[in-house]
């Protein structure tokens, strides 16, 4: 029988960072026993934002990070800096990641690849607590 449910995750960061969050996304379809059907996460930020990427070498997300801060650095020629110079590039650093991801769920399991996890990635230089919302529907 198809069902639906929803739970909301935080975390609390340390600022700029990246927060691996798979073994929470796992935990609760555990949980809810979801067996098959499809998991939606969606975090409640502009300047944080998610990712599916490697989990095994913690280079990836130093590398993918420092590329973010390339793209859209704190000394740019921003207008918006209602909340500090890290405002704005976290803004943009949001608007090229995401904030929304779909993963299957088989088995109850999540359809991820091999070295494939779930991230949070705060584009902020204070700490904050994010919400991710975690949404299932299936069976």
């Amino acid at each position: 029988m198809m069902r639906q449910t929803h739970r909301t995750l935080r975390v609390r960061t340390q600022g700029y960072g990246t927060h691996e969050i798979t073994g929470e996304v796992r935990a609760w379809l555990d949980s809810i026993d979801g067996e098959d059907g499809l998991v939606s996460l969606f975090i409640r930020h502009t300047s944080a934002s998610l990712t599916i990427m490697e989990n095994a070498d913690p280079d990836v997300m130093r590398d993918l990070s420092a590329f973010l801060a390339r793209l859209a650095p704190e000394d740019g020629p921003y207008i918006h800096d209602a909340e500090g110079p890290d405002d704005m590039p976290a803004h943009l650093k949001t608007a090229l990641t995401q904030t929304h991801l779909s993963i299957p769920v088989i088995g109850g399991r999540l359809g991820l690849g091999t070295w494939q996890g779930i991230w949070l990635l705060e584009h902020r230089a204070a700490a904050h607590e994010r919400a991710v919302v975690m949404h299932f529907i299936g069976e």
